[in-house]
């Protein structure tokens, strides 16, 4: 083992971990690229509650899923978890409430769970208030900026 390794307390199952991790987050990278999808979340989970789903009888997430990470396999939902971005797309339409868990962490760390159409509803619209905010603060001038022109 390097002097590197025994000074700072790693073991060698941690360093195959970790090299292990970014040997799959590479390939996730390689693979949404070469579907053109982007990225926009850090990490993730998607769950799937199959003693809820009502699947054969709507279908809805897989035909939601924009990169076709879910899919239909021998009466149930199927999830290839390298495909999904955590878009919650797929919670957005399930018809079934707590069917579909979606977790994702956003790059400036904030976790954010969805498992009901309404989560994702009270979250769109959060973002959409904040960017209208965030577009009219650049438009219109502050108020010391408009005493100093008018006043």
């Amino acid at each position: 083992m390097s002097k590197k390794a025994e000074g700072s307390g790693e073991n060698i199952y941690d360093l195959l971990l970790e090299a292990s991790k970014k040997e799959k987050k590479q390939k996730r990278a390689e693979l949404l690229e070469s579907i053109g999808i982007k990225e926009y979340f850090d990490e993730g989970s998607v769950k799937i509650d199959m003693k809820t789903c009502k699947g054969l009888e709507c279908n809805l997430c897989v035909e939601a899923c924009p990169t076709n990470a879910l899919y239909w396999k021998a009466g149930e939902i199927g999830l290839v978890e390298d495909l999904c971005v955590y878009c919650a797309a797929c919670v957005f339409n399930c018809i079934v409430d707590n069917c579909i868990h979606v977790k994702r962490k956003r790059s400036n760390g904030k976790m954010e769970e969805f498992t009901t159409p309404r989560d994702v509803l009270i979250l769109l619209h959060k973002i959409s208030s904040e960017k209208r905010s965030d577009r009219i603060k650049s438009i219109f001038p502050t108020v010391k900026d408009y005493l100093e022109r008018y006043g």
